[in-house]
């Protein structure tokens, strides 16, 4: 029963870690580009779209395609950095004895 205590207090630990961690991710800025940057997107550390910018040399009514392309190209990217960040600083995180948890299925 005192494994068991105990594991309870880590876990406690590891939920104020989380939520500091989730406060710092929503402070976070990581930035994707696209099309030699006339495309570009912002994310906070949480993958929540801050910003979108287009220059506007590219915006052209008869061809809207190729402008949707860019767009999600530079979401990509800057939702690939946001992933990267969030997990370097999720690791190490979990003492050992609870690495078997599953951390991304809490949204982070």
């Amino acid at each position: 029963m005192g494994n068991m205590w105990d594991m309870m207090k880590q876990m406690r630990g590891v939920q104020d870690k989380l939520q500091s961690l989730q406060d710092e991710l929503k402070s976070e800025r990581v930035e994707g580009s696209s099309g030699g940057g006339m495309v570009t997107a912002v994310m906070d550390g949480q993958q929540n779209l801050i910003a979108l910018n287009i220059d506007p040399s590219i915006v052209d009514a008869d061809d809207t395609e190729m402008l949707e392309e860019l767009v999600v190209a530079a979401m990509n990217q800057t939702r690939t950095q946001a992933q990267t960040l969030s997990q370097e600083r999720l690791s190490g995180l979990l003492p050992p004895g609870l690495a078997w948890l599953d951390l991304g299925s809490l949204g982070i």
